[in-house]
């Protein structure tokens, strides 16, 4: 794509970025057959090649964003299927972050998208006012009816009290700052099976807290503790660390969103130059994207530049690294199908594909792939909620292509995902380690119990 970007523009470093990722675009619209937004509306300009156009005009022009560029940026997932299938290689992550922090920059919301974007970044990073919110909608749920009413904003608030949990999970005794060491007993066992002396340690790791995760489905990182330290490797959840700031991130709240970042960067560079971290790992595949990015995030910083290329060095999803340390003969046997859901951060943000189904192969699981599978659920964040028509759209053609399958249960490796999925389904959902953990040992997941006992312990 040819661009006419001025010297002075080119001393930005963000457009500077912008324009190289632009000039590798070749117009060739592979990527209109994977874009969810295309797929639905038909509208070119609600495809990636379509919205490279739009952001080309407005960033090489220099203009404010309009009204119509932001609609249609406003509809991007950021699935980033389209980066899968591009094969020319072009960055559009990097593109569309860049445009809608100039959106945010340059063009003023009615008010009621100012307050609800407002609300979303104020509340959703932070685990204790994330609960409080929780247990007003909760409150609020017999009154959606008329909260959908409300003009321009009553879709999208009622889509939130949709997406609240029913019940709130309570307070996890492993969601606090501190580490978890190594289960000498399995290690032991786990070596004599293989008649090997067993290791006082396996490895060191630091593992995201999270924010919205840690209080809709705490049983996820619960359950990455124990698979980690059955496998002789110590967990620790450092101490200052919060928000990784995707979710600020993807709503063009670049100070936020970096604020954020920095603070947990710091707590983590904290780990690595103590006692140190062979690994930093996330639960979150949406947040695993995000952190993997900080050394382009952070590239101009003085300040934060290495640390935080030191930091995506090392970041890995739990199951890229379990796959790598092997995972323990299984205790439990089941005949239980699993669909595997591969979020769009996942799979197309990080390129990871085999290591979950393989390691739920490995624990004895029937792996079934879902059709249509690198299109997207509709979280994407914040999403579902900007933009609920949409997101419920895709939600239903996912769980569609889910049940076609009739699968005995669920597994992701996204919290976003977990929860959009599951208010489509009665199918439990799960994550992928609770699975992991199970089979090795420990509890049956939550989301399980309903099941019929179709499971068969190996002999004590």
């Amino acid at each position: 794509m040819q661009t006419n970007f001025s010297l002075t523009q080119l001393a930005d470093p963000a457009m500077a970025a912008s324009e190289k990722i632009l000039r590798t675009c070749v117009h060739c619209g592979f990527c209109t057959a994977t874009c969810p937004t295309y797929l639905l509306l038909g509208d070119e300009l609600d495809s990636p090649r379509g919205r490279i156009y739009l952001i080309k005009d407005m960033l090489e022009g220099g203009k404010p964003a309009v009204p119509e560029v932001v609609k249609h940026v406003d509809r991007c997932l950021s699935c980033l299927s389209c980066m899968t299938t591009c094969p020319s290689g072009v960055h559009y992550m990097h593109l569309v972050d860049h445009a809608r922090a100039h959106i945010e920059e340059t063009y003023r919301r009615p008010l009621s998208d100012r307050l609800l974007r407002s609300v979303l970044a104020f509340v959703l990073p932070y685990p204790n006012r994330f609960r409080l919110a929780l247990l007003g909608a909760k409150l609020g749920a017999p009154f959606r009816p008329l909260v959908a009413r409300l003009p321009r904003v009553g879709n999208r608030l009622a889509a939130m009290l949709d997406l609240a949990p029913a019940q709130l999970p309570n307070r996890n005794p492993t969601d606090r700052p501190g580490t978890f060491m190594p289960e000498t007993r399995a290690l032991e066992a786990s070596a004599a099976l293989h008649g090997e002396a067993a290791p006082a340690r396996t490895g060191r790791v630091a593992l995201l807290r999270g924010c919205a995760q840690s209080v809709l489905r705490p049983d996820f990182n619960e359950a990455a503790i124990r698979v980690l330290t059955r496998h002789g490797v110590e967990v620790v959840q450092a101490k200052g660390e919060g928000c990784c700031g995707a979710l600020t991130h993807h709503m063009g709240k670049a100070d936020a969103s970096h604020a954020q970042a920095q603070r947990t960067i710091d707590a983590w560079i904290a780990e690595m130059d103590g006692a140190g971290l062979d690994a930093i790992l996330v639960t979150a595949s949406g947040c695993g994207t995000t952190i993997k990015d900080y050394g382009f995030m952070f590239r101009e910083d003085p300040a934060y530049a290495e640390k935080a290329k030191r930091v995506s060095a090392i970041a890995k999803d739990v199951t890229e690294y379990v796959a790598t340390i092997g995972l323990m003969p299984p205790i439990v046997e089941t005949d239980l199908v699993v669909a595997y859901h591969s979020a769009c951060s996942m799979q197309h943000g990080q390129g990871i594909r085999t290591e979950p189904k393989n390691l739920l192969k490995t624990a004895g699981f029937t792996v079934k792939d879902v059709p249509e599978g690198h299109i997207c659920c509709g979280s994407a964040g914040t999403y579902n909620i900007l933009q609920p028509e949409i997101a419920n759209r895709l939600r239903d053609r996912k769980v569609a292509n889910i049940e076609r399958m009739r699968p005995d249960v669920i597994a992701t490796g996204n919290i976003g995902c977990a929860t959009q999925i599951g208010k489509g389904t009665a199918i439990p959902i799960v994550h992928t380690v609770e699975l992991l953990d199970w089979a090795t040992g420990g509890p049956k997941p939550t989301a399980l119990e309903g099941l019929p006992e179709r499971t068969l312990l190996a002999a004590e």
